[in-house]
């Protein structure tokens, strides 16, 4: 095995700890000696060791004079665990190859620093472009306190998520739908709005064996979710957060017997005669209470307010090879849209899944393109 060889070793090792780690980044470690790998760990969960010190813990002989491979940065800092520049001096490691920079305060480049002092080869930035794709979620939200946003919906060829009756079930087929749930343990939170309940009556939650569970969010700006609803009559299996603008204390005892919370976050601006949810708002006290992502499964309303507040980071379509027309159907994105072409909100990055007779097309959001509705 050589240098590429060991560093994707601990990217695979990385991404055995996703959904777990949150609001801690995916980190893989891999220890080598004399050719061999004699240690190797990643980090499973917050509040647990970090990678290096799970390595450093599976070691099948001394490290002294040994290179580790690690795909962020090793932390410098106290935190609910030691610092594992501590570790990997005290076990005379020589070498540290480095994949991403962390651009946390508390390590930007403090750990290499410390490592170079204490007379430790430090290589940064190795397979930097692969490392660094096993966070986005954590590079964005440890420099913004925001969630990372992924719009995720399921749509026709000619662009449907329901026929013009409004039925919906189903529109991909079982490989893309388990891929879905799959997808829902990745991420701190998952989103819909008050419409897609009403319609649905979703569970929201991920059906995956051990998988994580997100935390379900609701956008429900008049308190309308039925009691007799799933999302409700569940709320005491699934931490539930029903987020709405006009709260009526009545209703909202009501709800939070069943064990869900309900959050009011009036519209900061009212565009409108109806009142509605200030969704940046809404981010924001997500993030105050660590919950670093969200998985936004709306309708089309929702995902409109969510581009229009610039709040979407990535897209994930799911197409199916079905024409479903109807020009009352519904669409991925409502609202008034873009004026010209031009205005639409851009993507990029681009990557394609085929999942049975289904594909998925995933895409950044192009930074500063986000909100462009603004400018219609």
């Amino acid at each position: 095995m050589n240098d590429e060889a060991y560093m994707r070793r601990a990217i695979e090792l990385a991404k055995k700890g996703v959904g777990w780690t949150s609001p801690n980044p995916m980190v893989g470690a891999v220890i080598v000696k004399d050719g061999r790998i004699i240690g190797e760990g990643y980090h499973r969960k917050c509040g647990e060791l970090h990678a290096e010190r799970n390595a450093i813990a599976s070691l099948t002989e001394s490290a002294e004079g040994a290179t580790i491979y690690v795909t962020l940065e090793p932390c410098n800092h106290y935190g609910k665990t030691p610092p594992c520049t501590d570790a990997i001096i005290e076990n005379k490691i020589s070498k540290v190859v480095i994949g991403s920079r962390d651009p946390n305060p508390l390590v930007s480049g403090a750990g290499a620093k410390r490592l170079r002092e204490n007379g430790i080869e430090v290589v940064e930035d190795f397979l930097r472009e692969e490392c660094d794709a096993l966070n986005p979620v954590f590079f964005h939200y440890i420099t913004t306190g925001m969630p990372y946003v992924v719009m995720k919906y399921a749509m026709s060829l000619d662009g449907k998520i329901a026929c013009y009756t409004g039925e919906s079930k189903w529109i991909t087929g079982e490989t893309a739908r388990n891929h879905v749930h799959g997808l829902r343990g990745h991420y701190s939170a998952i989103m819909a709005g008050i419409g897609t309940v009403l319609a649905d009556d979703p569970m929201l939650n991920c059906r995956v064996d051990g998988a994580h569970q997100p935390v379900r969010v609701i956008v429900d700006s008049n308190l309308r979710i039925p009691p007799e609803s799933n999302i409700i009559k569940t709320s005491m299996a699934y931490k539930t957060i029903i987020a709405c603008a006009v709260c009526d204390e009545c209703k909202k005892a009501d709800i939070e017997k069943s064990g869900a919370e309900v959050i009011c976050i009036p519209e900061a601006e009212k565009k409108g005669p109806h009142a509605r949810v200030d969704l940046f708002r809404l981010m924001q006290l997500l993030g105050e209470r660590k919950i670093d992502s969200c998985l936004v499964e709306g309708g089309g309303i929702l995902h409109e307010a969510m581009l229009e507040s610039g709040l979407v980071n990535h897209v994930c379509a799911y197409i199916a090879p079905k024409i479903l027309g109807g020009r009352d159907a519904k669409t991925p994105v409502e609202g008034v849209g873009a004026s010209k072409p031009e205005l639409g909100a851009l993507l990029e990055n681009g990557h394609i899944t085929n999942l049975g007779e289904d594909v998925l097309l995933e895409y950044d959001v192009k930074e500063g393109m986000n909100g462009v509705y603004r400018n219609r």
